[in-house]
């Protein structure tokens, strides 16, 4: 017996539209046909060959002799009590993250990931309690979209509104596949959805911002904030000491003066920590940096963090302390909380199957 090699199978959409098509050419294909699959695989979100009718068999034959289509699927999905969905996504090596359906009166917002666990440790974030396995690429990021699109559909009969990178891993640790998903979300051959209505999420890498103002990437951008002096900053997120506040307040005015956005600060409020007014003064300088508008959250905790929201009565007056000096501030009221799906609180539960 002679041993054959086993041939790996690329996944076809990690090919650039010239990629493929020089291999439908040199496989005897018309060119053109590149375009139809190409459009069966972002536009038309085809999960298999199989799927494409307008191809003819012999062709589709031929791109699973030599491609897979690493597609995600939903494992399980959970209900909130207050209309909020959970999904713990499996991907294609058994590796599993999560994503989130956020209904609202005016909008349904898709909350992904852009990758399995996170590096960056912050103490109150249920996934930085996880190891980074790895990045997703371009497609698996799609994919939720994609997931999260039906359900909305089936769920509540609507389209799918917005899309925030606020799921596990940090979007700017994996720079390429995160713009190269927007770019495949907004295309007119993918799913056409308008830039701003995407908001990418960071813990503040000051290079990476200002890489984004040099890309143009069309998105919204959101700063996790969350302390408003470097001290306690460093306390509950390690990555301030590498991405100080001052690092942070050149990136936000290169990128502005680049792209002429607002930017988002979001500010989880935890009691005895970052709620007193003078935290809220400190928080009014920095809104001076450049244009902006703020979001408080609510905490949700966690198994293993001791940190606790803050009164109600502290998370007024705060944010009228900001609100009486001009600054656009709102009130985010944690949703999906009774099924571990509000800020923070995504960490895989899910048994996965990697070895």
């Amino acid at each position: 017996m002679i041993d054959l090699p086993v041939l790996t199978k690329r996944d076809i959409r990690k090919l650039t539209p010239d990629e493929l098509k020089t291999f439908m050419v040199e496989h005897g294909e018309k060119p053109f046909r590149a375009k139809q699959v190409s459009e069966w695989l972002w536009k038309n979100t085809a999960s298999s060959f199989e799927e494409m009718n307008n191809i003819s068999l012999a062709t589709r034959q031929l791109l699973d002799q030599y491609f897979t289509i690493n597609g995600v699927k939903v494992q399980n999905q959970q209900l909130s009590n207050d209309g909020t969905i959970k999904s713990a996504f499996r991907l294609y090596d058994g590796n599993i993250v999560e994503g989130v359906l956020i209904p609202h009166d005016t909008r349904m917002t898709a909350c992904i990931s852009s990758q399995v666990g996170c590096s960056l440790t912050c103490k109150f974030c249920a996934t930085g309690y996880m190891d980074r396995k790895r990045n997703l690429d371009a497609a698996e990021i799609y994919d939720q979209v994609v997931r999260i699109r039906e359900q909305c559909e089936a769920q509540y009969g609507t389209p799918l509104t917005n899309i925030v990178y606020m799921g596990m891993g940090e979007p700017l640790l994996n720079y390429a596949n995160v713009v190269e998903s927007v770019r495949r979300i907004t295309a007119p051959d993918g799913l056409n959805m308008a830039p701003r209505r995407i908001t990418i999420s960071t813990a503040g890498i000051a290079k990476m911002i200002k890489k984004l103002a040099d890309d143009d990437v069309k998105a919204n951008l959101a700063l996790s904030l969350h302390a408003p002096n470097d001290a306690k900053r460093n306390e509950i997120m390690p990555i301030n000491e590498a991405n100080s506040l001052a690092s942070l307040k050149e990136a936000l005015k290169y990128y502005h003066q680049a792209t002429g956005r607002k930017v988002t600060y979001e500010y989880i409020v935890f009691e005895s920590f970052n709620d007193t007014l003078q935290d809220a003064e400190e928080l009014y300088q920095i809104s001076k940096w450049i244009p902006c508008k703020v979001n408080l959250i609510e905490y949700n905790p966690i198994e293993n963090a001791s940190y606790v929201n803050t009164a109600d009565d502290k998370l007024t007056a705060f944010h009228k302390y900001l609100a009486d000096r001009g600054v656009q501030t709102n009130i985010r009221r944690s949703r999906g909380k009774d099924i571990d799906a509000a800020c923070g609180q995504l960490a895989v539960k899910e048994k996965s199957e990697v070895a």
